[in-house]
């Protein structure tokens, strides 16, 4: 089978590998469709993300598709957590320190062709969901569980910074949790993003060194957004979800910093009495992610707008790291 491993700083390179053989308790998957994240453009870009390093040639792709021996289609979950931990048995699992997770360290991901994961860690896909949509449903679990994070009541106004995927999909889900206002923001460099956003946010304003916070604390009243969830994960908007959030607001980090280091200005928080969220991946929210898609709530359709075959996995990763498009999906 064809598999793309990762040798270094933006070295991805095609090898034929024997299709794996599945452990007790896992399945052979067909990969269907790969949705890139921004996680994998840290590897792919750096060699790493936050204090895990390249180690050795590494799969990338976490969001991903495949069907089954028998022919069934399902979405899987990355991340297998050890299940007896402390944090664990506490409902943590996405905090579990000894959390195998594809595409990264040790664990290889879906950028090939077959792979074996745990068959407790997949999930049937409705008939209706093209494959290529299905691999937002990891994003969209990510989504879910920022928004678990953000405490969002209803009638509340929130932000969200970024209009990348997991932004699109927080502005839908914060609707869901009954939001009744939310506004958008993401560069004027990426119009085709900021004209996504208007599809599910009231208002999408472009982010503009920060300067952006005062027009939008405007459109909310004045005091600013109950909720402010950053997923562009920079600081520029990190301040910006700092001076754009109510005083006694809540604002969730989803976003991940090329650098490994998130800052703000201390004396604008602590004046606010904010409470400040850093998300970690998602907690199991696989269910809830395909009933708010079966339901109609969530609308995955169009966020995926390049699609690459394994063949040219390169250059959908230089694609998606040069922020072309909504998702980039790779299908092998």
């Amino acid at each position: 089978m064809r598999v793309a491993r990762l040798h270094g700083r933006r070295d991805l390179r095609l090898h034929d590998e024997a299709v794996p053989t599945p452990a007790p308790g896992e399945l052979l998957l067909r990969v269907r469709a790969v949705g890139i994240c921004g996680s994998d453009l840290h590897w792919y870009d750096e060699g790493g993300i936050g204090g895990a390093r390249l180690s050795r040639p590494l799969v990338l792709g976490h969001e991903f598709v495949g069907t089954v021996e028998e022919g069934r289609r399902v979405i899987v979950d990355p991340a297998v957590p050890c299940g007896t931990c402390t944090l664990c048995r506490a409902g943590q699992l996405n905090l579990c320190p000894t959390v195998r997770f594809a595409g990264h360290g040790a664990d290889d991901g879906a950028m090939r062709e077959s792979m074996a994961w745990p068959a407790e860690c997949l999930y049937p896909l409705p008939p209706g969901l093209v494959d290529a949509d299905a691999t937002l449903l990891e994003p969209l679990g990510v989504a879910i569980h920022a928004v678990d994070l953000a405490h969002i009541h209803v009638g509340a106004s929130v932000a969200v910074l970024g209009c990348g995927p997991v932004g699109l999909l927080c502005l839908q889900v914060a609707r869901a949790a009954g939001a009744c206002r939310v506004i958008a923001t993401e560069l004027a460099s990426r119009p085709w993003r900021l004209d996504a956003g208007r599809k599910w946010a009231d208002e999408v304003i472009a982010a503009d060194g920060g300067r952006e916070s005062a027009a939008a604390r405007a459109r909310l009243g004045g005091l600013g957004a109950d909720v402010v969830l950053e997923t562009a994960g920079d600081n520029e908007a990190v301040e910006a979800a700092i001076e754009m959030v109510r005083p006694g607001g809540r604002v969730v980090l989803v976003g991940i910093p090329a650098d490994d280091r998130t800052s703000f200005s201390s004396g604008a928080a602590r004046r606010k009495g904010l409470t400040i969220a850093m998300a970690r991946r998602m907690k199991p929210v696989y269910d809830r992610a395909l009933t708010l898609v079966a339901s109609g709530r969530v609308d995955l359709a169009g966020l995926v707008t390049h699609r690459f075959p394994l063949e040219r996995c390169d250059e959908a990763l230089r694609a998606a790291a040069e922020r072309v498009g909504i998702k980039v999906v790779v299908e092998p």
